[in-house]
Formats: C-alpha cells, structure tokens, sequence
C-alpha cells in the first residue's frame, strides 16, 4: 500500500531533541547519563533515545517545581489562562506534526482533528471560575468564606496509547489551578509529551511549571508518587500499577485519581439498529488496535438477533485495513513485543476456553508488516460471561460475543466483570435505555453509542476496578484544588 506520510520527516521536527527531558525549564539528559531507545512498532527500528530518568532526576525535577511554585501559584488566576490559550494556539498551529509523532510513537493511523487544543481552551476557560463560598456565621462581626487553593507540586504517570491526550488532560488541568507538576510518560511513547511540553514552554509558560522526566516505570515512574515533596498524585494505567502507586501515596497521606482500565460492555437488544451498531463496536474495537481503556470488548446480544449480530460484526471487522501509520489503513499495530505475547495470549485462551473464533487470531506478515507487532481484528462467539477473555482486560483487538435471554441477564453479565469504565447500550426504547442506564455499573454510559462519544466536557472516570475521582468535566481544575475554610472576625477597637 502506497505511505500517504513521509515517515521520516516527521522527526526532523525542531519540537524534539535527542536524549534529553525538561527540567527547571531545561533540557537535559538523565543525571546517569543512560537512555533508552524508542522504537517504531511498525518495524522494530530506533525512533529516538530518551533519558532514562532515576528518581535523582524526579528530586531534582520537584526541587525546580518547588522553585516554581510561589510565582505560579500567585500569579492571577486570568494571566494563567492566558498562558493556557496560548498555549493552546501554538498546539493547534502545530497539530499535524503532533498527530504524526503520537503514530510514530504508539503505531497508530490518523484518528480525525486533533482534541489537544480544544482540550486546553476548555481546561484554560475554567482556571479563572474557581470560587470560594461565603459561609454563614454565628455573629455578625464574623465573615466566613472557603478558599480553592492548589496543592503545590504535584506528579502523574500517563500510560502509552493516548500519550498526547494525557499529557494535556493533567498538565493543563494541573497547572490551571496554580499548581506545578512532575510528569513522566510512558517509554514507549515519549516523543509527543516531549513536543507538546516544548510549546508549552514557547507560550511563556515559566520555567519549572511543567517538569518531565523519562524513564521507566519502575524507576523514575516510581520515585514520583514515593517523593516527600509531592503533594497529589494522578495516575492512569493498569490495576496493579495503580494498587502500587496507591500504597506509596497512602504512606505520604497524598490524594491520589486513579484511572485504571475496562471491560465495557455493549449492550445490544431486539430493537436496536443492529447495522449501526455492527459498524460502530467494529469500529471502537479496533480504533488504536484496541489500546483504549474505553473500548467496548464484550458484546452482550439478546439471543433473538445474536446470530444476525455476529455476521454483521465479522462483516464489518474484515473491512478493517491493517498496516503502518503512514499508509491508509484504519488499523496499526500493537505498541511492543509485549503487547503482542500478552493479546495472542488471550487469543490461545479464547480458543482453548471452548469459545468459537468467527475472524481473525492471528497476525499479518511479510510486505509493510515487516517486524512489527501487528495482529488481525479477532471475534469471538458463544464466550460465556466466565471465560478468561470475557473477564480481564485484553487491550487488543479483540471482540467477545456473549449471548443472553433477557434484560435481568443481560445486566448481571454485563456488571459481572472487577471494571466499571464504561459501558453502552443499543435500543431504541426509552424506558429499556433509562432502566439500563441506571442499573449498568459504570462511569460513563452510552445509548446508541459505542465510546460515548459526542459530550463536551463529560467527566470521565470509572466505578470498581476501573478507579476513581474524575478528569476532564466541568470540574478539572477544581480536582487540583484543596479548600481552606477562613473565619475572619473583625478587630475590636477600645470602647466600641
């Protein structure tokens, strides 16, 4: 298939240099002086060297935030956004070179218009609506009022397949309320964070505001949330990670959000539009080759259209393209070799656990496939609600069908998994969408949608396993935020 990009073009971008992360507003290498390698999982072949970051990089990143703080946190709360949309303006400027790093990084093709800097103009719109309370008091030479104040330095780890995303979601968030951070993104996508940082820094934001540090998880990633200087922590990843990074924030009496994962479920009744919703599970299962937290993995099918449901499913999965980002194709490749053990793996469960494999299971080779850690969209038919790949979170391209007789089964298979992300329902009935709607044990629920898409600043977060606290609402900035109660009583002036 003919590249519709120049692949290598995109890391002549003057938005990244080799080897280094920021820190105190400058660009450095890792006090060891290692690196580790980035590398293309389209082909195995080296994108670039990162620091490999060591918790004396993430001190001497908190240490420069720290430096930061007194001037950040005062500065008026209307020059912050204006920072932000600033910022904002030079991310929309440089969209395009972002996008491709980001599908150089984590494999992916061109998702559609970039979200970054409409995620930063929404998170900048509320740095300056942060209000306090006034509170009623005993006497009236008494004033009460509530503060919203930031924490100070605060730290989060951001997984690989949404690098860019992430990045913006906790930074901008984060530093809109007044705080400064410590980030470290995931080695295997670094590139994006990096840029994106970059022009944060060419908006005027100070320096020491934003720090990143790269490395590994077990390194650098580690030392953030075990620092004694930092003061709440964001996190997004797997559960055990998160359990982790958990017990080191309890030991320093931190708050933590943690976003964890899912095995979303997509409801499907007698009356849905079932070639809509064919096409959009397809879709939302293979989007990112099913490296998405959000994606729709278990459909629960009223018997009386299953078997319709899973043609039209196998249908729209073979029209899915497979290649490397550059070319036209609607699907890339896994991130790591990792990945690619970890999803097959799942694949031989699904086998060997009794399910029937309708499409796909295995991986393309030779041509544009080269090396890379490519996987064929994969169904799944007649799983059981206990199989292995209906319960745990595959974070791959594969689809498992489980078949129901009623609405009563249909709720307790689909709540019948440890997560609670996200789920959706396919119905054309009001009352079967309001009841499941309420029943269904998730942060975000869809009807007649398969990622619950298409809301403006919906909080986000998940119920169970999946995490808790919330990004990306109305309240963003207000996460960031501790409140302090004032009770101000007026001096006393002799003989009043």
């Amino acid at each position: 298939m003919t590249a519709v990009i120049d692949p290598q073009a995109t890391l002549d971008t003057p938005l990244l240099a080799d080897s280094v992360q920021l820190i105190g507003g400058e660009w450095v290498p890792a006090a060891s002086g290692e690196t580790l390698e980035v590398i293309n999982p389209a082909n195995r072949e080296l994108l670039s060297r990162i620091p490999r970051g060591t918790a004396a990089d993430v001190d001497a990143a908190v240490q420069a935030a720290e430096r930061a703080l007194p001037g950040w946190r005062d500065t008026n709360a209307t020059a912050r956004a204006g920072l932000l949309f600033r910022w904002a303006a030079l991310v929309e400027e440089h969209a395009g070179i972002l996008d491709q790093l980001e599908s150089r990084d984590v494999g992916r093709p061109h998702w559609g218009p970039s979200p970054l800097a409409g995620m930063i103009r929404f998170i900048a719109g509320q740095a300056d609506k942060v209000h306090g309370l006034s509170l009623p008091t005993y006497s009236p030479d008494v004033l009460g009022f509530t503060l919203r104040e930031p924490y100070g330095v605060v730290g989060a780890i951001i997984p690989w397949n949404a690098p860019g995303p992430m990045f913006t979601n906790e930074v901008a968030a984060a530093i809109a309320a007044g705080n400064t951070i410590v980030i470290k993104p995931a080695e295997d996508a670094p590139l994006a964070p990096l840029a994106i940082a970059r022009l944060a820094m060419d908006a005027g934001i100070p320096a020491g505001v934003i720090n990143v540090v790269t490395g590994l998880g077990a390194e650098a990633g580690a030392a953030i949330p075990n620092h004694p200087g930092i003061r709440r922590v964001g996190f997004t990843g797997s559960p055990a990670t998160g359990s982790t990074v958990m017990e080191a924030c309890a030991r320093n009496l931190i708050p933590l959000h943690l976003e964890l994962g899912g095995k979303s479920p997509q409801v499907i009744f007698p009356d849905a539009e079932l070639a809509t919703a064919a096409q959009a599970i397809a879709s939302g299962i293979t989007l990112n080759t099913g490296q998405i937290c959000a994606a729709g993995s278990r459909v629960v099918v009223h018997r009386s259209v299953h078997q319709e449901m899973v043609e039209r499913l196998a249908a729209a999965m073979q029209q899915v393209t497979v290649g490397p980002w550059y070319q036209q194709v609607n699907m890339g490749p896994l991130i790591n070799g990792k990945q690619h053990e970890r999803v097959m793996g799942y694949i031989e469960a699904g086998r060997s656990g009794g399910a029937d494999l309708v499409l796909g299971g295995d991986t393309p080779s030779g041509g544009d496939f080269g090396d890379g850690f490519f996987v064929n969209p994969t169904l799944f038919d007649n799983v059981s609600p206990d199989m292995t790949i209906a319960q745990e979170e595959i974070f791959g391209p594969v689809l498992s069908v489980i078949p129901v007789d009623d609405e009563q089964e249909a709720i307790e298979v689909a709540n019948g998994v440890d997560y609670g992300l996200v789920a959706s329902v396919w119905t054309e009935d009001v009352g079967t969408a309001v009841r499941m709607s309420r029943a269904l044990q998730a942060g975000q629920v869809g009807v007649n949608n398969a990622l619950g898409a298409g809301v403006i600043g919906g909080p986000f977060g998940g119920y169970k396993s999946s995490g808790f606290g919330r990004t990306m609402g109305a309240d963003a900035v207000l996460n960031w935020t501790q409140t302090k109660t004032v009770s101000m009583r007026g001096a006393t002036r002799p003989g009043n």
